[in-house]
């Protein structure tokens, strides 16, 4: 069967189906979806049931107000789903805070007539999770061989990655900030990350769930490096939300602070998204944790020093 009709409803999933050539297939996305650029034509199928804007403990306060009431953090527009007639929804098991859920998906669905399309539910916690997932989408849309070239290009860029670091001399500790207010480290595949780029990672393991951070942690460990990519949030959202971050006590204290180490980083283009673009972030973090020893082309666009 030919797959014409797909609907992705998490930003990952649409960059996954895009890369592996099926664009063109794709009828519908969530209202995160933003990547590649033209996919903003199609309809958006979901919307937060909480006000977005606002600082990140204003967000972090209304996300779990509704999920205490065991309340869905997202709606889906079953209507125009229906409307639509998806071969194929790709969706998400990870985190019910980030995006709509299988619960989510399962819900707008309970009454459809006719063949049902396949929820594929996408569940990254690690590296190897991301690529099991581009196979997983591949095969679901009938295509796997795309995802066998897609993923020899990724690894083949990890790997003039991991052998352009190798060599430094230098491998900084490193302390990842995933939310500002209040704190969370970052887990799942950034640990991975930081490792492949010649980083130590001071908090979060691993394929793990990311970690709330204490403060005096943080400061007790007093890391080389200090890289802040909330989740969700552009380069000039975090640089407003930063006082969060900088009017602790003892920042300027902090080896980062002092030796003019501290970045932002866009976590929402780049490290929240599991998909073929963590190769970008992984230049970006050899980048920042290398200054002068590698260059990608990432510095502005992709992070910047706090210092700027």
């Amino acid at each position: 069967m030919t797959i014409d009709r797909v609907v992705s409803l998490i930003p990952s999933a649409t960059e996954i189906v895009c890369a592996l050539g099926f664009e063109g297939a794709l009828v519908g996305r969530s209202h995160e979806c933003d990547f590649p650029p033209s996919v903003r034509r199609l309809p958006a199928l979901t919307a937060p049931k909480f006000d977005p804007d606002g600082t990140s403990y204003e967000i972090d306060q209304r996300v779990k107000a509704i999920l205490q009431e065991a309340l869905a953090v997202y709606r889906v527009d079953a209507d125009v789903l229906k409307a639509l007639r998806p071969q194929v929804i790709v969706t998400q098991a990870q985190c019910e805070v980030c995006a709509v859920s299988v619960a989510d998906v399962e819900a707008a669905l309970a009454d459809w007539l006719g063949e049902r399309p396949r929820v594929v539910a996408l569940e990254p916690r690690a590296l190897a999770d991301v690529w099991g997932d581009i196979q997983r989408v591949a095969d679901a849309l009938g295509v796997p061989e795309n995802a066998t070239a897609l993923l020899r290009a990724i690894h083949g860029r990890i790997e003039r990655i991991e052998a352009d670091v190798r060599a430094l001399p230098e491998r900084p500790s490193v302390t990842c900030v995933e939310w500002l207010e209040p704190l969370m480290a970052a887990g799942n595949w950034m640990p991975e990350l930081v490792a492949m780029a010649g980083g130590v990672n001071l908090f979060g393991g691993a394929g793990e769930h990311s970690p709330w951070l204490e403060w005096t942690d943080l400061a007790a460990a007093d890391p080389d490096v200090i890289l802040v990519l909330p989740c969700g949030y552009g380069i000039a959202q975090t640089r407003r939300e930063l006082p969060a971050l900088t009017g602790r006590p003892g920042w300027e204290a902090l080896r980062a602070v002092r030796e003019g180490r501290v970045y932002l980083a866009d976590g929402n283009k780049y490290f929240n998204r599991p998909g073929p673009r963590l190769v970008e972030s992984l230049e970006i973090l050899a980048e920042v944790l290398h200054p002068g020893a590698v260059d990608y082309g990432h510095r502005g666009r992709g992070w910047q020093r706090a210092a700027d």
